[in-house]
């Protein structure tokens, strides 16, 4: 069932402040006094067009509040960039950090928007030497920009493809490294990772991530879970979201309640033995 409402404010978030960040987080807000949980990670962690986010499901499941620390399109740069973020995540019993696309964050070729790092502001010269031919200057959104240049000279992407998987395992390290107590790393997606090298969509997400890539970050974290979503889960399509008609295509690319219950059962049930 859709819910559509001629008020995109229909599904209430409840946006509330953590710690000094002046970033807005999905509420209602947990207290930080009592122990808790916290899941670092983007806009499926978020819960953009779900009543009931995989975080606020996994708090039933293990009985212990759950900060809900997921930011719209947020790549490793928002929470290294905030270190007051940082400090609520590492108070946290054992904190959960979705493995975000590669595309959003700031590397040798490009820069991205501090906060909102799915927002293309410039490109270094390397990438203009590579690409004389591209006018920068029409680009607004990473992704957009990937997909572009892949269309112009897919050989040429993969230098910057290969910039941007170095850069997303230092960047993602860093904030593993920045986290006192055990980190659960979760791979959310309709797919498994890809082998490094296997010939993949450049933009299926999380963009450009493969499995070598998670098998570096494995030995700095106290679990890793893979979640690929079953057939039947994606089949519900949009389901039970809530949206207004003008975000039926966004709606449609993110998943829905039963993917989102499949998740949370699947890392309530590695969480509890490390609480």
């Amino acid at each position: 069932m859709v819910f559509v409402s001629s008020d995109d404010r229909m599904l209430d978030y409840l946006p509330c402040h953590y710690g000094t960040s002046k970033l807005l987080f999905r509420g209602p807000q947990r207290p930080l006094t009592e122990p808790y949980c916290a899941i670092l990670g983007g806009t499926e962690t978020y819960g953009k067009f779900v009543a009931d986010p995989f975080p606020a499901l996994v708090e039933t499941k293990i009985g212990l509040h759950v900060v809900n620390l997921g930011c719209p399109n947020a790549g490793p740069d928002v929470f290294l960039n905030d270190p007051a973020i940082l400090h609520v995540a590492g108070g946290a019993e054992v904190t959960v950090v979705q493995l975000l696309g590669a595309q959003n964050l700031t590397n040798r070729f490009y820069a991205v928007h501090p906060r909102r790092n799915d927002r293309f502001l410039r490109a270094a010269q390397p990438l203009r030497l590579l690409y004389p031919e591209v006018d920068f200057t029409e680009f607004h959104f990473n992704r957009h920009m990937l997909q572009a240049l892949h269309a112009v000279d897919p050989l040429r992407f993969e230098q910057l493809a290969d910039e941007l998987r170095i850069a997303w395992v230092a960047r993602t390290a860093e904030i593993v490294r920045r986290l006192p107590g055990p980190v659960v790393l979760l791979w959310a997606a309709a797919h498994a990772p890809p082998a490094p090298g296997a010939r993949v969509d450049p933009l299926l997400s999380p963009v450009l991530v493969d499995s070598g890539m998670i098998q570096a970050l494995r030995g700095l974290v106290a679990d890793y879970v893979e979640v690929v979503s079953s057939a039947e889960a994606r089949a519900e399509g949009v389901s039970g979201m809530i949206f207004t008609p003008l975000y039926h295509r966004a709606a449609s690319e993110l998943p829905g309640p039963a993917v989102h219950r499949e998740i949370a059962r699947a890392l309530a049930d590695r969480l509890e033995p490390l609480l």
